[in-house]
């Protein structure tokens, strides 16, 4: 693999559904994929540091779209212009109701973005403080892996399956 590649699971595990990006990054981390760095982030105002260095990064959030709880889509968000589709909906913000979208957005002005970023976002419905992820969310783990991995072996990172 010549790509530096970066997995990132944004949220808090104490805020219900926001607790996806942990544990998909949770359930990556125990495949170890060679030349793939895997963290968690609570704070997508660090984003941008996190992903300069890279040349893919995969970001996986909650979303807020409309589909069904647990619906997995992907969105590739790197330094080309914004996807029209919709993916603004992803995170709840963290401080100050500063998100995912808005790191992204600003990475591309600042043009700090990595030649790929993909958003893995799943949709969730609970996000209060001290819940776990529902059920539908939490069944959704093995799909958003599937997607990361997908991200992932499109840029020529190795992953077995």
């Amino acid at each position: 693999m010549t790509a530096s590649a970066l997995v990132v699971g944004l949220g808090s595990r104490d805020r219900g559904d926001d607790g996806i990006g942990p544990a998909v990054a949770e359930a990556v981390a125990t495949l170890a994929l060679p030349g793939v760095h895997v963290v968690e982030q609570e704070d997508p105002t660090a984003l941008l540091d996190l992903v300069a260095e890279h040349d893919v990064a995969v970001v996986v959030d909650a979303v807020r779209s409309g589909s069904p709880p647990g619906t997995v889509r992907a969105w590739d968000v790197g330094a080309a212009p914004a996807p029209a589709d919709g993916w603004t909906a992803t995170g709840r913000g963290g401080t100050h109701a500063f998100g995912l979208a808005t790191a992204v957005e600003l990475g591309r002005a600042l043009h700090r973005l990595p030649p790929r970023l993909v958003v893995v976002g799943v949709d969730g419905a609970d996000f209060d403080v001290g819940a776990p992820l529902s059920a539908a969310v939490a069944a959704a783990v093995p799909a958003a892996v599937a997607g990361v991995c997908s991200a992932l072996r499109e840029v020529g990172v190795d992953v077995p399956g």
